[in-house]
């Protein structure tokens, strides 16, 4: 039987006891009603999975004892970037899903002309917590022990001028110059893929990434939906280079 998996930000060692997070306790308890004694895996991101067992369930704590540490290498060779146009709502909630479970290393949601979706400060840390709790779930599904790095929602501009090191980088274009047959491999194993928002890039945001570095790559003569482009470039490129 399948252990569960629960994502926790805590120090974990074997053989000591830890005091669950509230979402961690009312998800083993309270959803899936897991009594004392019960197993299941802990897992905070250090490329290690921590079998574990409950020790009490009690109304304002829930106690659980680390019984082992076991190492997890299950991350892809290949480091896949996404800049990823912001979407609205369920969208954007898809794309980070799938992505993370596809094996994406990093994810930088970016804001650029025709994006749909304007965050002031305070719902930008909204969003930024609702996302990461995303991609935490989804590394608990898929089994990864490491999340992919979530960045602040920025500016494609100053996303752009931020990147750094050698590496492929990407933006789909129906046109590009290049397929995924004829596609050299990606310097360092790294790949960075820019997908626009609903809206789609517009002639500057294009222009940025142009000075950025990034070349287009076809995937085939259709235009794909921004919940449907990332994932489907990320698939190409991890059965490609990555993932084999």
């Amino acid at each position: 039987m399948r252990l569960t998996r629960c994502h926790v930000e805590l120090e974990l060692r074997r053989g000591t006891e830890v005091v669950l997070p509230e979402h961690a306790a009312n998800h083993l308890a309270r959803v899936l009603r897991l009594r004392e004694g019960d197993p299941c895996v802990l897992f905070n991101g250090d490329g290690h999975d921590y079998p574990a067992r409950l020790l009490a369930i009690g109304k304002r704590e829930v106690r659980a004892e680390v019984l082992d540490m076991q190492a997890v290498d299950n991350e892809s060779p290949l480091s896949i970037v996404l800049l990823q146009g912001i979407a609205r709502g369920e969208k954007m909630d898809l794309i980070l899903q799938k992505a993370t479970e596809l094996g994406v290393a990093a994810i930088v949601p970016v804001s650029a002309e025709r994006t749909e979706v304007r965050l002031d400060a305070e719902r930008a840390e909204k969003r930024l917590a609702h996302w990461r709790s995303v991609v935490a779930s989804a590394c608990e599904q898929s089994g990864r022990a490491r999340l992919p790095e979530l960045s602040a929602p920025a500016s494609l501009d100053a996303a752009a001028r931020a990147l750094d090191g050698d590496g492929l980088r990407l933006v789909l274009d129906p046109h590009g110059e290049h397929r995924l047959d004829n596609l050299p491999s990606p310097p360092g194993g790294t790949a960075w893929i820019a997908i626009g928002p609903e809206g789609g890039w517009s002639p500057r945001d294009r222009d940025i990434l142009r000075a950025a570095g990034f070349t287009g790559l076809r995937l085939g003569p259709r235009v794909l939906r921004t919940e449907t482009a990332g994932l489907a470039a990320i698939a190409a490129l991890q059965a490609r280079f990555g993932d084999l």
